[in-house]
């Protein structure tokens, strides 16, 4: 199988009111209890505006409109429960008011990435289906806006490619973020080419995005892999706008936002990332930039299966001479460092205790656990005012006590994580993605936050079949990406 790429992202969340809680209806959506209220929540990723923070689940290999791998996204909506498979709405390119077509191998999905674009108090989500051929160009890649509503996501925008000639799987990578220093949510598109595009906020349902910048980009178009393969978004230099990372083969490059356009600030690590995420993990003002490097060069002895190294802000941006390394070796990493365990090669921030410092969670999907290969693992390492540190890490896999399931081969629990409060308790829940579960159908996890960390108390598992999508002969691939993650 071949691997995943999983592009990290740290959207907008605008202070809202009490939200409103919908009656949903509609595909394969379960109905929501509660009793409406006065305006929505206003945060990033509450697509029904009911003040829980919801979950954007990538299924690109699905059956959609009878189309093989086709793909679809399943939204799994928060509660003071927190997430299930019984709350969900699944969305396709074949549902109403979706543009475009279900298609055979357009994997519908494969991206994802949430902000509330149009300003309207509900998160939006933004997909990315980087195979999808666009009238005759092959995998040329589109991009789609699904807006959130009282009754969660419905309808859609389209996001055209500025430059379809110029490169192709438009939509490979994406991120939101206030890049222009407006206060407006804007978001960044990634090809196989050079040019990184930003398609400024306010969006409108009808005509999209009020704008848009080129970036031309220090990265090489011709390696492999091609193109802005990672994005990420945060405000390393605590000027009010959003700086702009670029991951890819040839390093990861920091681009300094603001209304004047974007400079190139540093690069921060040479050589391919897994996965990029951001977040001020030592509350200093400035947020700091992670970047995983799952996959190593055999010039680079830092760790045989994979490191994470934060690169911490400060007044002039990314300090890449502040930085610290972590692998399973590092003292307090449960673990050990062994070849090809992909560690890195997913990553999340979120405060899991509430103690009000980011933590951040870390995949690693290639891992062996006992005789199971490629089962893989997540740890999640904590925060503070000394930045992060391996000491009090924390380790999890389907094998672990109190977690459902068991250690499988080729199950990849890991390739995707995130971190957010579903259920409003002031501490982030930590899911995780293994693509692989069932022979490629798919699961998510859910664990939850609590004082003293992320506990398997009240945990909980669901695969694709959970949340109506059948194997019908493919690969879902249910849990492959998660937005925010």
């Amino acid at each position: 199988m071949p691997r995943p790429h999983h592009k990290r992202s740290r959207s907008l969340a605008v202070l809202g009111a009490t939200a409103v809680a919908a009656t949903l209806a509609g595909g394969l959506l379960i109905a929501l209890p509660g009793a409406a209220s006065a305006a929505a929540s206003g945060l990033a990723d509450d697509f029904n505006g009911d003040g829980y923070r919801d979950l954007a689940i990538g299924a690109p290999g699905a059956v959609a409109g009878g189309k093989a791998k086709a793909g679809a996204v399943v939204v799994t909506y928060g509660s003071s429960s927190g997430i299930s498979a019984a709350r969900r709405k699944t969305t396709s390119q074949d549902s109403s008011g979706v543009p475009g077509t279900s298609e055979t191998s357009d994997r519908f999905g494969t991206e994802l990435a949430h902000g509330d674009l149009n300003r309207d108090g509900y998160g939006d989500l933004v997909v990315g289906t980087p195979l999808e051929d666009v009238g005759g160009d092959a995998d040329g890649g589109s991009v789609t806006i699904l807006w959130g509503g009282a009754s969660g996501l419905s309808g859609g925008t389209t996001i055209s490619d500025p430059n379809a000639s110029g490169h192709d799987r438009f939509g490979q990578s994406l991120a939101v973020g206030d890049f222009t220093g407006d206060g407006k949510a804007d978001l960044a598109v990634g090809s196989t080419g050079k040019d990184v595009w930003i398609f400024k906020g306010g969006f409108t349902k009808s005509g999209g995005a009020a704008g848009k910048l080129r970036l031309d980009t220090q990265i090489e178009s011709g390696a492999y892999p091609r193109g802005a393969v990672q994005l990420a978004a945060g405000d390393f230099d605590d000027d009010g706008a959003d700086d702009v990372v670029v991951g890819s083969s040839a390093g990861n490059f920091v681009y300094r936002g603001g209304a004047a356009g974007f400079t190139l600030q540093t690069e921060a690590g040479a050589g391919y990332a897994g996965a990029l995420t951001a977040a001020d993990f030592d509350r200093d003002g400035h947020d700091d930039l992670v970047v995983g490097s799952d996959f190593m060069s055999v010039m680079d002895s830092t760790a045989k299966g994979g490191y994470v190294t934060v690169f911490y802000g400060g007044a002039a941006g990314v300090d890449t001479t502040r930085s610290a390394v972590f692998t399973q070796d590092t003292a307090g990493v449960p673990g050990a460092d062994e070849h090809h365990d992909s560690f890195g090669g997913a990553l999340a921030a979120g405060d899991v205790d509430g103690d009000r410092y980011p933590d951040l969670a870390v995949g690693a999907y290639f891992e062996t656990v006992g005789s199971a290969s490629h089962a893989g693992s997540v740890w999640v390492l904590r925060g503070g005012a000394s930045g992060l540190t391996g000491t009090g890490a924390q380790s999890f896999n389907p094998g672990t006590a109190g977690v459902p399931g068991a250690n499988e081969s080729s199950d990849l629990f890991g390739g995707a994580v995130h971190l957010a409060d579903h259920n409003k308790d002031g501490r982030a829940d930590l899911s995780v993605g293994a693509a692989g579960e069932n022979s490629d159908d798919g699961a998510v996890w859910v664990l939850r936050g609590s004082t003293k960390g992320v506990t398997v108390t009240g945990a909980v598992n669901f695969g694709a079949g959970s949340v109506g999508i059948g194997k019908s002969g493919d690969d879902p691939m249910f849990g492959h990406d998660m937005s925010g993650s």
